[in-house]
């Protein structure tokens, strides 16, 4: 077994130094020493406005006592259903200061998915963003015995039981607090919070994760990418995504600004507002960015093209010595200067002006993307955790890189490579477990404390890790959502003119589908519709049955979330065997095999 371990002789001296305060006195701390400097910023009304550590502190408290006040208790669970905002990160901090769990839902979730969360939780009460979200638990909350209040952020209310932000705020105005005892007794073994993760064959299993192992995380990051506490970084994954929340907690240890998004669809506009210097992405947003810079160079002139790719060679090349630690010649830093005038500064331009770096997590980043920020002058750290190891065990550092790796193991964590190439992982991250779930919690934890990851990695010789494979079939999406893909194959093949369905979409845009039909019923359907065809091959390949199948996959589209759904897909005119190599001998599909022989069919299911 290939071992490699984080040497953390510098931090084991001062470890119950930095771990004797739970993530709430961790915030207080810093309110305490930030004041009237900017915590929080967010848009409304066309306008950024901000609060104040003191404010959110105030704010924080406030909706704490009012928590207090209609009952929830230390371990009760409370769940957040909305997308990222800032009264997202204030409703986590005030169920957390009363010992009691947050429980985040993605605001993409449909109702069924919401209630699945909601009752294996048994969730007290719920903070909805607004109507929209609340109309879900309505659909549901006769079927949710736990659920007793409903907290709506924003909108109108429907129904009884709910309360508006302003009516449920007024409830903790004008308390006498005992706001800082009560932080101090929350242990760091509590319980913080929930995190609900795909399963590849059954729902979402609650993952368990403690005070102490966001403490550890947190500190991790700290001690290996340390921001300055007057930087300001622009918050726009899902909260409910625990990359995004390891993030919230560590800007509440250090005490930088965070600024919060208005949309996806609005983050360049945001971005170039308010000049972040640092950020936290998926790999989606920077071939978003990487498309739209190639798409802007092919559609100019052969001038522009020609000077263009001028300075992508010349930045590849300063990239190469800047990789290897190696002192770059006289002439190429000239060369790199003007390249950086004449082409790279237009991009720095649309990042901000201050980007000093970015993480990547959530989903790999293509080497090709890391690579060709990295020789326009912008320094993309590419990761690896799971929701199971509270977000990030692995960071590239920036005198520690290497494209199409994740980097070496952070302060605190042990990994090592099993028999199987499976990489193991034991350390202060590594999630209790289940929730309600012993035996998966023993199948994925062993008797020694390695948590079982699932995915095939190796080690180079400088410790580096590099995800080789995927040892469960979730697919991580260029978006970073985790898709358990049999559970939409299922989901299809309820319908009988299918036989076999691959879904596909790892590190893709979206997800795609590659089906196999049941001939007795494709060809029933066809005569039905008085259709002529030589043979099975012309049929499937047709426009009539090419119709039916998206029909069918556009109805079933409807009973899952928008990124869960398929949105292209070929047809194949034979059946998956066992002899060709594609089934197992109890006639499972071989992903791995489906995707590389069928690689060409995915790649141009992708094609624009």
């Amino acid at each position: 077994m290939d071992l490699r371990a984080y040497d953390v002789g510098a931090f084991l001296s001062m470890t119950d130094k930095m771990t004797e305060e739970n993530i709430l006195r961790m915030f207080q701390d810093t309110a305490e020493r930030r004041g009237e400097e900017a915590c929080l910023r967010y848009k409304r009304g066309g306008l950024w406005r901000s609060l104040s550590w003191t404010e959110t502190l105030n704010e924080v408290q406030i909706l704490s006592e009012a928590l207090k006040k209609i009952g929830v208790r230390s371990g009760d669970r409370v769940a957040l259903l909305s997308n990222t905002r800032y009264e997202w990160t204030l409703l986590d901090l005030a169920i957390l200061s009363l010992g009691a769990v947050t429980v985040p839902i993605y605001h993409s979730s449909l109702p069924e998915e919401a209630k699945h969360i909601l009752a294996d939780s048994g969730s007290r009460m719920i903070c909805v963003e607004n109507s929209t979200q609340l109309e879900k638990i309505l659909k549901i909350r006769g079927n949710l015995s736990d659920l007793e209040k409903i907290i709506l952020i924003e909108g109108k209310v429907m129904g009884d039981g709910i309360l508006t932000m302003e009516e449920f705020k007024a409830l903790g105005e004008g308390e006498v607090s005992d706001f800082g005892s009560r932080i101090r007794q929350i242990g760091l073994d509590r319980t913080a919070t929930l995190v609900y993760t795909s399963g590849t064959t059954g729902p979402p299993k609650g993952v368990m994760l403690t005070h102490a192992n966001i403490a550890y995380e947190v500190i991790a990051d700290e001690k290996t990418f340390p921001v300055d506490p007057g930087d300001i970084s622009l918050m726009f994954l899902p909260l409910a995504h625990i990359l995004a929340r390891v993030i919230q907690f560590y800007q509440l240890r250090i005490g930088f600004t965070h600024a919060y998004a208005e949309s996806i669809d609005k983050l360049l506009e945001d971005i170039g507002e308010i000049k972040p210097h640092f950020m936290v992405s998926v790999p989606r947003i920077f071939e978003k960015i990487y498309t739209k810079v190639m798409n802007d160079v092919e559609s100019g002139s052969s001038f522009k093209k020609n000077i263009f790719y001028w300075a992508l060679e010349v930045g590849k090349e300063h990239s190469a010595y800047v990789l290897k630690g190696q002192a770059i010649p006289t002439g190429l830093k000239i060369r790199y200067a003007l390249a950086t005038k004449l082409v790279f500064s237009k991009l720095h331009k649309k990042l901000g002006g201050r980007i000093r770096f970015f993480v990547s997590g959530g989903a790999p980043l293509a080497k090709e993307i890391a690579e060709f920020f990295h020789a326009a002058g912008i320094l993309i750290l590419e990761g690896y955790g799971l929701t199971e190891t509270t977000a990030a065990i692995n960071l590239n550092l920036p005198n520690m890189m290497k494209f199409g790796s994740v980097g070496k193991p952070l302060p605190f964590v042990e990994e090592k490579i099993a028999p199987d190439g499976e990489i193991l992982v034991r350390g202060k991250m590594v999630f209790q477990g289940y929730w309600n779930k012993p035996e998966a919690t023993r199948e994925a934890i062993d008797s020694e404390g390695w948590f079982h990851t699932g995915d095939i990695g190796e080690f180079d010789e400088r410790g580096i890790l590099r995800i080789t494979d995927r040892k469960k079939d979730i697919i991580v999406t260029a978006g970073g959502k985790n898709i358990a893909p049999q559970n939409i194959e299922n989901l299809l093949k309820t319908n009988p003119i299918f036989s076999q369905i691959v879904v596909h979409g790892d590190r893709r845009k979206y997800l795609t589908a590659l089906v196999t039909l049941n001939p007795d019923e494709v060809k029933s359907r066809a005569n039905g519709l008085g259709m002529t065809y030589k043979n099975y091959s012309d049929l499937v390949a047709s426009p009539e049955v090419h119709e039916m199948v998206k029909k069918v996959i556009d109805e079933k589209n409807q009973n899952l979330a928008k990124y869960e759904s398929i949105k292209r897909f070929a047809v194949l005119d034979k059946d998956f065997s066992i002899e060709s190599g594609e089934l197992t001998p109890t006639l499972k599909v071989k992903r791995k095999v489906i995707n590389e022989r069928y690689k060409d069919i995915f790649d141009g299911l992708y094609s624009e």
